[in-house]
């Protein structure tokens, strides 16, 4: 009577899918700071090296897991520059400027698939975490703790918005002129940057 072993899959095939699928599932069950390179090379059933060969790092992974339809860091250059009691205006108006470009139609099936999606709200809560905070709170006069608070606030802000204008198409919300929707959300928005959030713990 034989038995067989598990063992490490060679290069072939579609090896790449492999390893993304694998880092899909463990960034969804265990978060980005809870999963290592190796962790996915042992899910994906492959070297460690393999996973090096085809993707620069964890957060390269981590990007590919979910696909934006735009660069964060690119998107949001101009507002990650200003001081961050100028930045509740300028991230409206960049994120107003971007649902309102040809990339609406994919940001509308990222945010219904986000929505409709238990693992995949898993990963977005990941890519939101390390790669559009990370760059919004940038150079913040507080700790990670606070910091976090304050991204997470801005976000219910920013998604309830986006979710009432563009998705659910609210009215007269959904008709107003961006520049009027800066002006009255960016003081809320500006807020949670850096307003006094008053006494609470971590």
């Amino acid at each position: 009577m034989s038995t067989s072993r598990r063992g490490r899959r060679g290069g072939g095939g579609d090896t790449r899918g492999q390893i993304l699928t694998a880092a899909q599932k463990l960034f969804a069950e265990h978060g980005y700071e809870g999963t290592s390179l190796r962790s996915i090379a042992r899910e994906a059933e492959v070297g460690p090296a393999l996973v090096h060969h085809y993707f620069d790092g964890k957060e390269a992974l981590l990007a590919a897991s979910v696909e934006l339809p735009a660069n964060p860091r690119e998107v949001l250059a101009g507002v990650a520059t200003l001081p961050p009691a100028e930045r509740g205006a300028a991230l409206v108006r960049t994120l107003l400027a971007l649902w309102d470009s040809p990339l609406q139609p994919a940001l509308l099936t990222l945010v219904r698939t986000t929505i409709g999606s238990k693992s995949q709200s898993a990963l977005m809560r990941e890519v939101l975490r390390r790669r559009v905070l990370n760059v919004i709170m940038a150079g913040m006069a507080c700790d990670k703790y606070e910091a976090q608070l304050r991204g997470e606030l801005l976000v219910s802000q920013v998604f309830g918005l986006i979710v009432s204008r563009y998705v659910v198409k609210l009215e007269p919300l959904a008709s107003l002129s961006s520049e009027e929707v800066v002006r009255l959300v960016s003081p809320t928005v500006q807020h949670y940057l850096t307003g006094d959030l008053g006494n609470w713990q971590a």
